[in-house]
């Protein structure tokens, strides 16, 4: 990776460098799943987060769980869901411009004061397209793009995943990566593009 394609991944379409990686330990619920599924999932999220060298815990003090990644069938269903509302303001709308979208995925982030990442919403609409992928890849992708803020785009020609074999695996360079950004020494958030440069210098790709 060189550090302008590392800038591209945080680079929005809007042209803004925005990166932030979480503040605080990961909590993560999961609605929708049976329990084979969820175990799968909370799989994917004790790896990456393994990988980071970031924390998981049981509960948040503020806000109880703050990765909630939901499964269904119709945007509709989000309606349905208690208070769900009060957490992401303009809810309505939102499902009305996914479901015009035809889109199967949607990623929320909340931030704390310092920018570094406070809670996330994963909300996937299992269509037959989503529906064909195994449990472990569309938890790990999911997981991989929730760890930090990646572009709006970044793996829209690309997926952060590959195959070694028959396994599912995260792309090294994108494994550096997300170690890198979780160096102590680097901010939670970061708004200027010479924060690549210093992802850079702290990555560790294998020879």
């Amino acid at each position: 990776m060189t550090p302008d394609e590392i800038e591209e991944l945080f680079t929005r379409e809007s042209g803004e460098y925005l990166f932030a990686r979480w503040g605080r330990p990961i909590v993560p619920i999961v609605f929708g799943v049976e329990e084979e599924t969820l175990r799968t999932i909370k799989g994917a999220f004790e790896a990456v987060v393994t990988l980071a060298g970031h924390k998981m815990a049981e509960t948040d003090p503020e806000l109880g769980a703050n990765c909630m990644v939901f499964f269904f069938r119709e945007w509709q269903e989000l309606l349905e869901v208690p208070d769900l509302d009060r957490l992401i303001p303009d809810l309505s709308p939102l499902v009305e411009r996914l479901m015009a979208a035809d889109a199967n995925q949607y990623r929320i982030f909340r931030f704390d004061e310092d920018g570094a990442i406070r809670a996330s919403f994963i909300f996937l609409k299992m269509d037959k397209e989503l529906s064909k992928v195994p449990a472990e890849t569309l938890a790990l992708s999911q997981v991989v793009q929730t760890i930090v803020l990646w572009s709006d785009s970044a793996f829209r020609s690309q997926s952060p995943l590959a195959l070694a074999g028959e396994k599912t695996i995260l792309r090294p360079e994108i494994a550096a990566i997300i170690r890198a950004a979780y160096d102590p020494v680097l901010p939670g958030a970061a708004q200027d593009p010479s924060h690549a440069l210093r992802l850079f210098a702290r990555l560790e790709l294998p020879q």
